[in-house]
């Protein structure tokens, strides 16, 4: 009898030790590599990033994740439009979603070639169709970019009221990056929109797009005392994740 109830209190003391290990398990298997290239013909990025999931609920099939992003977009005979939402929409906020545009507030640099290196925390929301078909979104939230200056080529109908009427400016990336709203955003963020299908347990290939928004500071206030510039394009992408602790 002593030896029973020995074994039945060794039993639940090892309880937790079983449910933490199964636990770090899940978590260190729900590390993600990838790599991804994106294109339109005209402008190009590629993107390296490490994420993390947490599934939710009994099944797990709904995932929130963290994770960083390094993305580097480059392209030529690109232009870069007013950037800030209180000009381009006449307002800011939430309120920016559903304000037409303010096409008279909106200036042009036109870049002859560009490149934005960013590096920033992202937000990636996963669903498990099955054990072979996933579907993703992720988008960047927060951090800083990195580039040289350009020459850019600055076309505005305004020029004769602004005080920098010179139609070659020197602009720079902005350096930091904020996830906001809309038009409110600033600076360089890239957000993917994807399917992932597993060829192995740990090699899935990615199909889907990117939705990249790169910035550029001109070193002069131009019309409307602006300069900050926006260049948004949707790209066509495709990349592979590894995920090299699953079982």
């Amino acid at each position: 009898m002593n030896r029973i109830k020995q074994t039945i209190v060794s039993f639940l003391l090892a309880i937790p030790s079983i449910a933490m290990a199964q636990e770090f398990r899940y978590l260190k298997e729900n590390n993600y590599y990838d790599l991804s290239l994106s294109s339109n013909g005209k402008q190009h990025a590629s993107a390296i990033s490490w994420n993390h999931l947490h599934g939710i609920g009994r099944a797990k099939k709904f995932s929130i994740g963290y994770g960083l992003r390094f993305t580097s977009a480059f392209g030529r005979q690109a232009d870069f439009i007013t950037a800030p939402a209180k000009l381009t929409s006449g307002t800011t906020g939430v309120g920016v979603i559903f304000s037409d545009n303010v096409f008279g507030n909106f200036d042009t640099i036109t870049l002859a070639n560009y490149n934005t290196n960013s590096i920033n925390a992202t937000i990636y929301l996963n669903y498990k169709i099955n054990t072979k078909l996933e579907f993703e979104f992720n988008i960047d939230a927060l951090g800083l970019t990195f580039g040289t200056s350009k020459t850019a080529d600055y076309n505005s109908s305004k020029r004769i009221i602004s005080p920098n009427t010179n139609t070659s400016q020197t602009a720079n990336p902005t350096l930091f990056n904020i996830l906001l709203v809309s038009d409110n955003d600033l600076g360089s963020l890239n957000s993917e929109i994807l399917v992932k299908y597993w060829l192995t347990p740990k090699i899935a290939l990615k199909l889907g797009g990117a939705f990249l928004f790169a910035e550029y500071t001109t070193n002069n206030k131009l019309y409307l005392d602006n300069d900050r510039f926006r260049n948004k394009t949707f790209l066509a992408m495709i990349g592979v994740s590894y995920a090299p602790f699953k079982i």
